[in-house]
C-alpha cells in the first residue's frame, strides 16, 4: 500500500479535522492562505467551487503523490452571498435577518490527485430554517459561542443547533464545512476506499 497517495486535507478548521478523523483514514492537514473576496457578478456555486479547489491547489507543489481535499462554505439569503463575520456585531445582525427565514448553505468540495494531475470538483447544499429568535437569544448565542470565523455565524457542531426549526439536506456534515458522503465517492473514484484501504500513518490525523 506504500504507493498509494497520502491524504492531505487543505484546512485549518479543527471542525473539518474532526469530520475527516471519522473516516479512520490518516491525514495531515496544511492551512493554505487564499483571497477568499468575491469576484464581480460571481455566482454562490462558481464561488465555492474555486475557493475549495483553489485551496487544494495552493498546497499540490509542496505534496506530490498526494490526494488533497480543499472545502469552502458560503451561505446564500435574499440575493446575497454571506461568508465569515469577523465579529460580533456583524454576526448579530446576520442572525437577526435569519430569524424565522429560510437560508441556504452551499458548501464547495475539491479532491486533486497530484500523483495523476488530477481535479474533481463539486458541491453540495443544504438548507436551514432558523426559527424565530429573539434579540436576548442572539446575543446570548454570540456571546457563548463566538461563531466569528463560521459561514452563517453559528456552529452546527455546538449551539447552533439551538437556533433551528428544520434542517433539509442530504448530509448533515455539509453543514458543518465538510460533506462526507460525497468526499468519500470522490475518494472511491481516486482509487482510494475509506472502508477497504488503509494508509500509512503519516503521524497527525
Amino acid at each position: 500500500m506504500n504507493d498509494r497517495p497520502r491524504l492531505i486535507l487543505a484546512s485549518g478548521s479543527r471542525w473539518r479535522r474532526q469530520l475527516l478523523e471519522r473516516l479512520g483514514i490518516p491525514f495531515t492537514w496544511a492551512s493554505p492562505d487564499i483571497d477568499e473576496t468575491r469576484r464581480p457578478e460571481e455566482s454562490p456555486e462558481t464561488l465555492v467551487h474555486r475557493l475549495a479547489l483553489g485551496k487544494a491547489l495552493q498546497l499540490a507543489d509542496a505534496y506530490p503523490n498526494h490526494l488533497i481535499i480543499g472545502s469552502d462554505q458560503v451561505a446564500v439569503f435574499d440575493g446575497d452571498v454571506l461568508g465569515k463575520p469577523g465579529n460580533a456585531a456583524t454576526a448579530c445582525a446576520t442572525l437577526s435577518r435569519f430569524s424565522g427565514q429560510r437560508v441556504r448553505f452551499l458548501t464547495g468540495l475539491a479532491l486533486i490527485d497530484t500523483a495523476r494531475n488530477c481535479q474533481r470538483v463539486c458541491h453540495e447544499r443544504y438548507d436551514v430554517i432558523f426559527r424565530d429568535l429573539s434579540a436576548a437569544e442572539i446575543e446570548r448565542y454570540v456571546d457563548r459561542e463566538q461563531p466569528f470565523d463560521s459561514a452563517g455565524s453559528f456552529r452546527m457542531e455546538g449551539l447552533g443547533i439551538t437556533l433551528f426549526e428544520r434542517l433539509e439536506g442530504d448530509d448533515p456534515n455539509t453543514l458543518i464545512g465538510l460533506p462526507l458522503i460525497r468526499l468519500c465517492a470522490l475518494l472511491r473514484e481516486a482509487g482510494l476506499d475509506p472502508l477497504l484501504d488503509s494508509l500509512p500513518d503519516q503521524g497527525s490525523s
